[in-house]
């Protein structure tokens, strides 16, 4: 089971704290306040004419027990046991001060010999030939998989296909009997407070039932670029990962993935891949050993309120371009950095991290519609996805605070800045193609360094057009500023990637 870590101060704080204590009156002259108010003015209570009262539907969709839908369902839901070996490496304790204590404890432990670990994870089957799906981090390095049914029934599985991404697992098993099976429902149906039981084998106690609702959709806990995550408080802990989250209809509409927990254990908060995403993975898995993704060719990043602001948006939406790859499906249908995304193949992108699980559905080689903003108007371009390569790009360069050209300072930015020379392009290691206006020292306190800019890094764009000179840069500021303007908008390279940057313009 994946474990996030978790500080309720921390949360709160990223939220605004919305938790608040009232201060003022006490208790007692609070009620008296609010008794008098009702004596002297009945009208303080009355609902405005135009006023709708919310009321909750009848109650009559409770289930009285989950006995016969857990009863149905358990025999499908398997417990998955890993084994491997690890090389041999330091014995407890090696090469520490205390290293005779250690092998006084620990006489058996030499170090010099291979140690066999193992673990325990939840699967389901989906067919009754024998696929079962899990999670990739319950099987990961695994040299032995070995499914073992509710009555006992023990079967070696091989492994079809893994995808870290949005840890998927398909494995296969043989029988020569049809195994009991679940199946798909769809997700996208579930809603917030609809009954769901977990079924799984936390802490190796195989075949455990929890029940609980759907607490949200569509979490994004910093898993990976694809996370759209179901969130429940049905009971989910460590060796409940890969198990399936059922609806009341005994269709499987997420896999337990991941729980948030300062214990290692459940506190109500779970989180599932949605079925619909686990559906697409498994049928690629099979049918080419891989997962196959959309690829557009473009880096974004969120449109927030100051970005919106100064590209002249009426409101923060869509996936801003910072990067075109060259070549790509994007800067083949003619989208350009600094283009802000709003529809792709007829869905509205409402923010950048629905664009990214977007093209990754989109069938390879399909012709799909763009909606795009520049300058202010919307344009419609088509775009013919390609296939991701997931391998990854270089490594970012590490950056040298050794001494750099004479600069130009931009106080109420918190920049300094130079030409872009040679010497500082080795020095930083900046790559052939990047070309703009170097910043060579960032004050500590200033708004570049809040908003992650840093020396090394290249400004390649100030309000859309290409910089070489430090100069050109404080003349659109000073024109800027002279215009009434706001805030200004930087594309820098920073750290192997371009992305926008809003600076507010302060006062000469």
């Amino acid at each position: 089971m994946s474990l996030i870590s978790f500080s309720p101060r921390r949360a709160m704080a990223r939220h605004g704290s919305k938790i608040r204590r009232i201060g003022g009156a006490a208790p007692h002259a609070i009620r008296a306040a609010l008794a008098l108010a009702l004596l002297v003015s009945p009208a303080l209570i009355q609902a405005p004419a135009d006023a709708q009262e919310l009321q909750a539907p009848p109650m009559g969709n409770l289930p009285g027990s989950f006995a016969d839908l857990s009863e149905r369902l358990s025999p499908a839901v398997v417990n998955i046991s890993t084994a491997q070996m690890l090389e041999a490496g330091p014995g407890i304790g090696q090469g520490s001060p205390l290293e005779d204590l250690f092998r006084d404890l620990y006489p058996e432990d030499g170090g010099e010999t291979p140690r066999r670990v193992q673990s325990l994870g939840s699967g389901f089957v989906i067919d009754p030939k024998g696929i079962v799906v899990t999670n990739n981090h319950v099987i990961l390095d695994a040299d032995e998989i070995t499914v073992t049914f509710p009555d006992g029934l023990t079967l070696e599985a091989e492994v079809v296909g893994v995808d870290p991404q949005t840890d998927v697992a398909v494995l296969k098993i043989n029988h020569d009997k049809p195994l009991p099976y679940v199946s798909f429902g769809d997700s996208d149906k579930a809603r917030v407070g609809d009954w769901v039981l977990a079924i799984g084998n936390p802490f190796g106690f195989a075949g455990s039932v929890s029940a609980g609702i759907i607490s949200a959709r569509n979490r994004d806990i910093n898993a990976g670029p694809y996370d759209d995550f179901i969130q429940t408080d049905a009971a989910i802990n460590r060796g409940n990962s890969g198990g399936p989250l059922f609806n009341m209809e005994g269709e499987v509409v997420g896999v337990n993935t991941a729980i948030i927990s300062p214990t290692g254990g459940s506190i109500g908060i779970g989180f599932s891949v949605p079925s619909n995403l686990v559906k697409r993975m498994v049928a690629q898995l099979q049918e080419f050993g891989a997962v196959r993704r959309g690829w557009l060719g473009v880096r974004v990043q969120t449109v927030n309120d100051e970005l919106a602001d100064a590209l002249g948006l009426a409101r923060p939406e869509g996936a801003l371009v910072a990067e075109v790859t060259p070549g790509g499906p994007a800067e083949q249908a003619g989208i350009e950095p600094g283009d802000v995304i709003i529809a792709f193949d007829g869905e509205p992108v409402r923010e950048m991290r629905d664009l990214p699980r977007m093209v990754a559905d989109t069938a390879i080689d399909k012709t799909v519609p763009i909606t795009i903003i520049r300058d202010g108007e919307e344009l419609a371009l088509d775009a013919m996805i390609g296939l991701l390569d997931e391998e990854g790009g270089p490594a970012s360069p590490d950056f040298s605070p050794e001494a750099v050209p004479e600069s130009t300072e931009l106080a109420d930015l918190g920049l300094s800045l130079s030409p872009l020379s040679d010497s500082a392009r080795a020095e930083y290691g900046i790559p052939e193609g990047i070309d703009g206006v170097l910043v060579t020292a960032v004050a500590a306190e200033g708004q570049a360094a809040e908003k992650g800019i840093g020396a090394g890094d290249v400004i390649v764009e100030v309000a859309q057009q290409t910089m070489d000179d430090p100069a050109e840069i404080k003349a659109i500021i000073e024109t800027a500023r002279d215009s009434g303007r706001r805030s200004v908008l930087f594309l820098v390279h920073s750290r192997g990637e371009l992305r926008f940057v809003p600076l507010t313009l302060g006062q000469d």
